[in-house]
């Protein structure tokens, strides 16, 4: 068996074992940040558990490195996959692959193109405005100045981050909070851009005419 197909093996395998561990970990960060009153008991738990998830994470970057059997090259061309593991609460973004392993199990697309685009790009804009909501309030709760004062206010900013209106009514004054939502407009652009696109070619391609495309221009 060559790298690549040790790499899809292990790939299918840990898919969605990572996805349970992503929802774990979105968890137990959101249980620490919104429940002010937690039990040393329970935050000493609700810490274990991110440590865990986290580890699985890091466990799995280093199997994929090994079995790439690229060394170095393998960080430069899976990004992503680095990114994510600095930052876990960008593990949305790695729901396509998900996906990917539905389609393979099934040895058929499980929805069309549009349905794929728009579905994808929805669940990642609400986990990612959730995580980013949890991130911003954390950060932004009880620093001096800041108008994003309850969790409330974060989803409300995240909202409108997300959909690139911008009301201005709310934002983040942190070093931590303005990262956190440069990071989120870049993918509230990427995402906002990616559905557009499909829709509009999902009208071009209903309301097209048979024969349109072989029409000469007119001059």
């Amino acid at each position: 068996m060559n790298d690549d197909s040790r790499m899809r093996s292990w790939e299918r395998r840990t898919t969605v074992p990572l996805f349970v561990a992503s929802l774990l970990f979105l968890t137990s960060y959101a249980v620490r940040v919104l429940d002010t009153g937690l039990s040393p008991f329970w935050d000493r738990f609700w810490l274990i558990v991110t440590g865990v998830t986290w580890a699985c994470f890091l466990v799995d970057y280093g199997v994929r490195l090994r079995l790439s059997g690229r060394g170095l090259r393998f960080v430069a061309t899976h990004p992503l996959d680095a990114v994510v593991l600095a930052l876990p609460l960008l593990r949305p973004l790695r729901m396509v692959q998900m996906y990917n392993v539905m389609k393979q199990r099934h040895q058929e697309p499980v929805l069309r193109l549009y349905a794929r685009v728009i579905t994808y790009a929805s669940l990642t804009a609400l986990l990612l405005g959730f995580a980013a909501s949890l991130a911003v309030y954390r950060a932004e709760r009880g620093a001096p100045g800041a108008s994003i004062l309850t969790f409330g206010d974060a989803v409300w900013w995240a909202c409108s981050t997300l959909t690139t209106t911008g009301y201005g009514d709310a934002v983040p004054v942190t070093p931590t909070g303005r990262i956190v939502a440069v990071v989120l407009m870049a993918c509230g652009l990427a995402l906002l851009g990616a559905v557009t696109g499909s829709f509009s070619s999902w009208l071009l391609q209903t309301f097209a005419r048979p024969g349109d495309e072989r029409r000469p221009p007119k001059r």
